[in-house]
């Protein structure tokens, strides 16, 4: 029984269908005439919906139709909906009955072929370069002498070979190696999270954080290598924290990740030369650069003898400019001997002739009334330092109870309390606070707090003194 069989129908009439079941018949009919089927057609109006949904339409020189692919087809894709593109797409025709379309559900979709994907990829070039991430002022310098590199190959084949063998003759330094696949539909992603993991590494970490990355693969189609050209990747490689060489393919292999990489390297081995110094280039370099710095210091040494010898010779002898002062020094010094003699002898008879006129009791009697003198000041000075020391300990005494007097704290012993105001300064009059204010008083032994209550009193005038001479003026009125 067919699905007209169905449908309802009056005797002797055709049978009259409803809108609805008109159009879900022909739906039905169509999707099972063309279940499964391949097109070969040019990508346009491609739209994303903010679904994730990606609507679209196949056209050629003849005619189009529109295609869509659900969300979750999406990220499956062989390569990605691009306008312009030319496809081979493969779903089932079904019918769209709210407005009387038929359309493609796309389940794969891949390039027609590697022209189409050569388009694709200057589309995409083009959109990354307007962004700028092919500035070669965004490009970072690579470090003169890492300590770390770290590697982003297949773990297996002569790439990953090529590369250590190279770093160990030139630079013997710690490598890291991050395997993944270098090429089908997972090879992108992979060197994505690669790229990103290394970036994640903290400096000075358990695993140490590389100084320059390598993304190395060997040779191949444009299809092979064609996981290279991913936007997503490309990001990824300009986003990188740690400088990046691309060494992808031969020397006329170009993928979108080389112009992205802050240096690119014609091949794996050369990307390690790249990254690398010459170990035995640079202590050759630095032993002729020593070599080149002791001859300049024995140059400059011999230049400075030979000008001091030349200034030398210009200069009079030493043994010339104190001939006639040492001369002069030897005639004094025999003379000062003799001169010492005789002004010690004329002292000691001076000395002989005055002692004998001095006698004995003469020199005792001064010096007892010296003795006395002394012992009599002394008796009169100690009661002076007494009194003195007494007037002192009395203008300390009174200067101590000014201090006291001046302390600000004082009057709180004295059972007074300072009043603070809510912005922690001291109230000087009621004015200043309001009912509601949250005060504090400080006391000798703490502070407490407080809240005002009530308003402030309003001031009054001071009551006018009556004249001198008895009672008030009276009134005339």
């Amino acid at each position: 029984m067919s699905d007209t069989d169905s449908l309802p129908a009056e005797a002797g009439n055709a049978a009259a269908y409803s809108v609805s079941e008109l159009a879900f018949a022909l739906k039905r009919t169509l999707e099972d005439a063309y279940g499964h089927v391949r097109l070969r057609g040019e990508l346009s109006k491609v739209t994303r919906h903010a679904s994730g949904h990606v609507y679209l339409t196949l056209k050629d020189d003849k005619a189009a139709i529109d295609g869509v692919v659900w969300k979750g087809q999406v990220r499956g894709l062989a390569c990605q909906p691009d306008q312009g593109l030319e496809v081979i797409v493969t779903g089932r025709i079904t019918t769209y009955p709210a407005s009387s379309k038929y359309q493609i559900v796309i389940e794969s979709m891949e390039p027609a072929g590697v022209g189409a994907l050569l388009a694709q990829l200057e589309r995409l070039k083009a959109k990354l370069a307007a962004e700028g991430l092919f500035d070669a002022a965004r490009k970072r310098p690579l470090p003169a002498s890492p300590s770390v590199i770290g590697v982003i190959t297949s773990p297996t084949g002569a790439v990953i070979r090529d590369i250590l063998h190279r770093i160990a003759d030139r630079w013997p330094c710690h490598v890291l190696v991050w395997p993944v696949v270098v090429q089908g539909d997972a090879a992108a992603a992979q060197v994505r999270a690669a790229i990103a993991g290394f970036n994640a590494l903290a400096p000075g970490g358990v695993i140490a954080r590389p100084d320059v990355l390598i993304v190395a693969r060997g040779g191949g189609s444009v299809e092979d290598l064609w996981a290279f050209n991913d936007e997503a990747l490309a990001r990824a490689a300009a986003a990188s924290d740690i400088p990046l060489i691309s060494a992808v393919g031969h020397e006329t292999d170009t993928t979108l990740i080389d112009f992205v990489s802050d240096r690119r390297a014609p091949t794996p081995t050369a990307a390690a030369e790249i990254a690398t110094p010459v170990l035995a280039e640079l202590k050759a370099a630095v032993a002729d650069r020593q070599a080149r710095l002791v001859r300049a210091v024995q140059r400059l040494r011999e230049d400075r003898r030979n000008q001091l010898a030349a200034a030398a010779r210009g200069l009079p002898r030493p043994a010339d400019l104190l001939g006639v002062a040492q001369q002069r020094f030897d005639l004094v010094a025999g003379r000062l001997n003799a001169a010492l003699e005789k002004n010690a002898s004329a002292h000691q008879h001076d000395l002989t002739r005055i002692g004998a006129r001095l006698g004995p009791g003469l020199l005792e009697r001064p010096l007892r009334t010296k003795a006395e003198r002394c012992a009599d000041l002394s008796l009169r000075m100690r009661p002076a330092i007494d009194r003195r020391l007494a007037r002192a300990a009395e203008g300390l005494i009174a200067l101590d109870k000014l201090r006291l007097s001046f302390d600000p704290k004082g009057p709180l012993k004295r059972g007074y309390a300072f009043v603070h105001g809510p912005d922690g300064g001291l109230v000087r009059s009621a004015g200043q606070l309001h009912a509601g204010d949250a005060v504090r008083l400080e006391f000798a032994d703490g502070d407490r707090g407080a809240v005002v209550d009530g308003e402030a009193p309003p001031k009054r005038a001071p009551a006018r003194k009556p004249p001198a001479g008895g009672a008030a003026q009276g009134d005339l009125f």
